[in-house]
């Protein structure tokens, strides 16, 4: 049913849900796994040896422990997931992805780190710009 699956992920509680989520349909369907994360770069200006570059370079630290882990999870269950990191507003970046490799299901986290009760700006912009699947959780 799905050949291609995209997991956005931010780390937040719920994008590990999505994780799971995505990995188990990854292993049922034999499914190609693509983990992204994106450093929004809304709020950050182009680094050039200052404090923003610090905040970036720690950003980009951790989104390669996220992605690392997700790696690692997939390998437990026999996966190999392809992994990427960039920097941007995450709804683009994430469609952008999507269409570069042709994602049969987009799988995301209901809300991110910036929201705690209502569905997140991200996932409700995804929602809305793509004719793909998504299913959140």
């Amino acid at each position: 049913m799905y050949q291609t699956i995209l997991l956005p992920t931010d780390g937040s509680e719920q994008s590990k849900l999505a994780e799971k989520k995505a990995l188990r349909l990854a292993e049922q369907f034999g499914a190609e796994l693509h983990a992204l994360h994106v450093i929004d770069t809304r709020h950050m200006s182009e680094p050039a040896l200052s404090a923003m570059e610090l905040i970036t370079d720690e950003a980009e630290d951790r989104a390669m422990d996220l992605l690392k882990d997700i790696v690692e999870t997939g390998e437990e269950s026999g996966l190999d997931v392809t992994t990427r990191c960039c920097h941007g507003v995450p709804q683009q970046e994430i469609l952008s992805y999507a269409d570069e490799i042709d994602a049969d299901l987009i799988v995301m986290g209901y809300r991110g780190h910036t929201h705690d009760k209502k569905m997140g700006s991200v996932v409700n912009r995804v929602l809305n710009d793509t004719d793909r699947q998504v299913l959140t959780v």
